[in-house]
């Protein structure tokens, strides 16, 4: 039994459909039913499912907002992660801790690999690399799964921003000059599947992976794409325009590399992302199909 905090996310919703769809025993808990700051609660959920894996997929991830909101971040993305690592400890069980690419600063120029050094330049990334430090403190039995640019059909994320603004607006103004690796949700609930029995089983495959979908893209790369796949099925076609990181002033600093190399998640376990091209173009088309799916539902 794998058991996800975070079910109400947009990757603990996928984790639970992928895992539905192969018949893997897996229990996804929302916020409400288990917060992961809260140490009682947290010992409540691992006393009641017994996993033989724990996923923390919880997080707090408003980046512009976690400038301000600082105590609420550091809460979900150290503290919360700490109290999951500590009862996982003490329960015997592993974890799989999902980061982000956030802890490192984008100025290598290279794809990031694990070992390169952390320097994150929000408090976001911050929390988030404090987060894995508390995990590896905790519990030597974890895998910390860095990931990138995440998206899919369930939640808010940027592929859904973008085929909501290719339906409003004539010119979709996008930063093309950060880069990095968008993935699915699909395919890192998959890779997250992959990593668990090996875990359950004892394997010694502990320690820090980086995963993203396979292939380099902008932010303007990435809307290029999403706003083609749906104009077929919306009859929009708004202007991608590029623009620069600074002609987009955000609270929170952004990376302007975010690009990961995984080669070692792909040598133990055998298992890449797929081009982020033919995700998107997938993933766009499922979206719209849902959405006026609904507008059919509404409208009838």
């Amino acid at each position: 039994m794998i058991l996800v905090f975070g079910g109400n996310g947009q990757l603990g919703q996928e984790l639970a459909r992928a895992a539905a769809a192969k018949s893997i025993p897996l229990k996804a808990l929302a916020r409400f039913a288990a917060d992961i700051t809260d140490q009682d609660a947290v010992r409540r959920a691992l006393g009641a499912v017994r996993p033989s894996v724990v996923v923390n997929a919880a997080a707090y991830t408003k980046v512009d907002l976690a400038e301000k909101d600082v105590a609420q971040a550091e809460s979900c993305n150290i503290l919360g992660p700490g109290i999951v690592a500590a009862a996982c400890a003490a329960a015997g069980v592993p974890l799989v801790h999902i980061s982000t690419d956030y802890v490192f600063d984008g100025q290598k120029s290279e794809p990031y690999v694990e070992d390169d050094p952390i320097a994150p330049l929000g408090v976001y990334g911050r929390t988030k690399a404090e987060g894995e430090g508390r995990v590896r403190s905790a519990l030597p039995r974890h895998v910390i799964l860095r990931t990138a640019w995440v998206y899919g059909e369930f939640g808010r994320n940027f592929l859904k921003t973008m085929v909501r603004l290719a339906q409003e607006r004539e010119e979709l103004r996008i930063v093309a000059d950060q880069r990095g690796c968008p993935t699915s949700t699909r395919d890192l609930a998959s890779a997250i599947l992959r990593i668990a029995p090996r875990l359950a089983a004892g394997d010694p495959v502990w320690g820090t992976y980086h995963y993203a979908g396979s292939g380099i893209a902008t932010w303007h790369d990435f809307a290029g794409r999403i706003v083609a796949a749906q104009a077929p099925l919306t009859g929009r076609r708004p202007r991608v325009t590029a623009i620069t990181t600074a002609d987009y002033p955000t609270p929170a600093r952004r990376p302007a590399n975010s690009a990961f190399a995984c080669d070692r998640f792909a040598g133990v376990f055998g298992f890449r992302g797929r081009p982020w091209t033919k995700e998107t173009d997938e993933i766009t088309v499922a979206v719209v199909n849902a959405q006026q799916r609904t507008e059919l539902h509404h409208g009838a």
